[in-house]
């Protein structure tokens, strides 16, 4: 399986059917009658995404009830969870889990080297440590990466046009992101080459 930048959502489901497609024999063997997705996140899941993802695998011929059953475990937003509920779905013996975010993905590889983790996330799955490399991931964990960091020039182009008059900008940003970093120079290196910079 392959990492791709900017992909769309159906890629992301056609991994997850992958990814339970790759399941060793012996395991599936243990489960239960039908394949159980676990389905990992910091945040709550808004009700638009967990219709989405329903949809995504009901297109892929995967119908929860019928054919397939998830497990939704949430953090709440309480990064601190996070290993418990991923040590949770691991014990369920699940498939595959579907790790979102950064805290997620980096939670459920740290308890399964067997368990197919795919996660879609906006970081650098690299320099996050989900991953060797993009083109060969390696062991059990694979996903899609929509990073967009690099876009801070952009942004901060697009309010300078906005507001031509304005020196000062303000940016708002989780301290806790595992990007946070990045995006935090990107936007200091853009802002230092403002005075020689064109804003399109």
């Amino acid at each position: 399986m392959l990492l791709s930048r900017h992909t769309r959502r159906r890629d992301f489901v056609t991994l997850l059917g992958g990814a339970a497609a790759a399941w060793p024999l012996a395991a599936r063997a243990q489960q239960a009658a039908i394949p159980v997705i676990g389905h990992l996140s910091l945040g709550t899941p808004a009700q638009s995404d967990v219709s989405a993802f329903r949809k995504g695998l009901s297109e892929m011929g995967y119908v929860e009830g019928r054919n397939l059953a998830i497990e939704f475990r949430s953090g709440q937003n309480d990064r601190g969870r996070m290993q418990e509920l991923a040590a949770d779905l691991v014990r369920r013996r699940v498939a595959v889990i579907a790790a979102a975010g950064t805290t997620a993905p980096l939670a459920a590889k740290a308890l399964t080297s067997t368990i197919p983790i795919v996660f879609q996330t906006g970081i650098d799955p690299v320099q996050s440590g989900f991953v060797a490399n993009l083109n060969r991931p390696g062991g059990n964990v694979t996903g899609i990466n929509t990073e967009d960091s690099e876009l801070g020039a952009k942004r901060l182009g697009l309010l300078h046009a906005l507001l031509p008059r304005a020196e000062r900008f303000a940016a708002l940003m989780d301290p806790g992101s595992l990007n946070a970093g990045n995006e935090i120079a990107d936007l200091q290196t853009a802002a230092a080459a403002s005075s020689a910079a064109q804003w399109l």
